[in-house]
């Protein structure tokens, strides 16, 4: 360490090794912190957890008994052995989809409404985002509009900054699913997808026209989850079948099936060799 040090202060180092160095140590050194608890919430099984990217302060949970809990990992009382609170809890399956400001005790930004506040408040389906329950969340790469599954067999598309539902239509888009339903969105295309899991596939959507592009088989199970690698455009998916698939661009480009004069298949012309020892060719 005290090499890497040296070398950057001398200026003969890249800053950022050292810090890539220390990184490493610490991932590769990771254990049980006895010292460390955090504090028990929920009633019932984990389903998931995730951290804000900003200040890394803030810790989401959700559990199968419906609870949202957002703790303060930030050790305040400056202990070694201390516990990270709950700040608050919330959650529920009441088919309302709210954007929260994690920042502010009473954060609530906005709560979704499917039919854009021209329902009376009298009815039942009125501030809801589905008619059944919520099960499936993900923004879009840019972060501009919002995507919602519910066990209503329907996907809608939301404007981030307004909450206004953008009425684009995806069709019945089956959700067997009583759990949490992971799926995931295309990033840096010329028109970007999305990709849900349906009974045994994944459905393929144009995520700003709602036409569905194509069906995913290989599983023999209902799928749970999906997740784009966006720098090799390349789709992992698990499913109930134990398996985990990897779905990567085909070299070859397929033929349509009543063009019987060509072959079933061909190769994409990107990846051709176009090289030839022939001194004619050039």
């Amino acid at each position: 360490m005290l090499g890497f040090l040296s070398a950057r202060q001398a200026g003969l180092d890249d800053p950022l090794r050292f810090r890539r160095a220390e990184s490493t140590r610490r991932v590769l050194a990771l254990e049980l912190n006895k010292d460390r608890d955090v504090e028990r919430i929920h009633g019932s099984g984990v389903n998931t957890l995730d951290i804000e990217p900003v200040e890394g302060r803030y810790m989401l949970s959700g559990g199968s008994d419906g609870v949202i809990v957002l703790y303060d990992l930030e050790n305040s009382s400056r202990q070694p052995c201390y516990t990270c609170k709950a700040v608050c809890s919330v959650g529920s399956a009441d088919s309302r989809v709210k954007l929260w400001d994690v920042r502010r005790a009473s954060g609530c930004l906005i709560t979704l409404d499917q039919h854009n506040g021209k329902k009376s408040q009298a009815v039942e389906s009125a501030n809801t985002a589905h008619n059944g329950k919520v099960n499936g969340l993900c923004f879009t790469s840019d972060g501009l509009h919002l995507l919602t599954v519910g066990t209503d067999d329907r996907m809608r598309l939301w404007n981030s900054s307004n909450g206004e539902n953008t009425l684009v239509n995806y069709g019945k888009v089956c959700n067997d699913s009583r759990k949490g339903l992971k799926f995931t969105v295309s990033c840096g295309c010329s028109s970007e997808f999305v990709f849900v899991p349906y009974g045994s596939t994944i459905a393929v959507y144009t995520i700003y026209s709602g036409e569905q592009i194509t069906m995913l088989k290989g599983h023999y199970k209902s799928v749970d989850c999906c997740v784009f690698q966006s720098n090799f455009q390349e789709l992992y998916s698990g499913s109930r079948d134990c398996n985990i698939l990897a779905w990567v661009p085909s070299l070859y480009e397929a033929v349509p099936e009543d063009d019987e004069t060509t072959t079933k298949s061909q190769l994409n012309p990107a990846f051709e060799d176009a090289w030839s020892s022939s001194d004619e060719d050039g």
